[in-house]
């Protein structure tokens, strides 16, 4: 079966994970993650790209990220691999590819799950069992969030401005979201959207995301096509 076309939407928030190959690890010590964020940071700058949250695993990536065109985050993926790739190979002394095809991606719908994609991007080292609590986790969104530290690459999304009217308000409910824990069947919602490159959304969303871009948005449904009445 022939590969779908990608999709995208300019001005919409986009769940992207790029692993490394053979889930081999991409980072392998601190100053791997900070020369990435540098490389994230410099390059979102060139390509208009809006990054609201992120995690940088052992052998994988996590972004949350507006595009601002149609092409955007294909040509900031592609700019990003290569320099990254390119800076590790000969730190670390090695040849050949390092990521795992090409990255995964969803479309989401900022109403209904941004705060969720945030939660679930964050919430990584905690599933991994890196730390305990997010905010023990040096290479991620968390702490920003929470007004911990001031990230310079984080744009904040207007849906995280809406949880309060001051800085404070907005920290504190975006803290008691994770007090609430993640529902097994969010977190299957997202793997799944951005492992297939589905749209997440609610079917109204779906429905007018699939009729811009021409294409499916969301798993055929299963069982035998209805018959049309004579």
């Amino acid at each position: 079966m022939a590969r779908l076309p990608r999709l995208t939407a300019p001005g919409l928030p986009h769940h992207i994970i790029q692993r490394g190959n053979n889930r081999q690890p991409i980072f392998l010590d601190e100053v791997d993650c900070v020369r990435f964020l540098k490389d994230l940071a410099d390059l979102a700058a060139v390509h208009a790209l809006a990054i609201h949250a992120y995690v940088l695993m052992p052998n994988h990536v996590h972004l949350l990220a507006t595009p601002a065109e149609n092409d955007t985050l294909a040509r900031f993926m592609q700019a990003l691999g290569r320099r990254y790739v390119r800076w590790f190979n000969t730190r670390h002394r090695r040849t050949g590819t390092l990521w795992e095809g090409r990255y995964r991606s969803t479309v989401v719908e900022s109403d209904r799950y941004l705060l969720a994609c945030m939660r679930y991007i964050e919430l990584n080292p905690v599933r991994a069992g890196l730390v305990d609590d997010p905010s023990a986790y040096r290479w991620s969104s968390h702490k920003h969030q929470l007004g911990l530290r001031s990230d310079p690459l984080i744009s904040e999304h207007a849906v995280y401005w809406s949880l309060g009217n001051t800085p404070f308000e907005r920290q504190l409910a975006y803290r008691r979201l994770f007090d609430q824990g993640t529902q097994a069947e969010e977190i299957e919602a997202i793997r799944t959207a951005t492992q297939r490159g589905w749209v997440l959304g609610e079917r109204g969303f779906i429905e007018e995301i699939a009729a811009k871009a021409g294409r499916r948005a969301s798993p055929v449904r299963p069982g035998r096509p209805r018959k049309m009445p004579i």
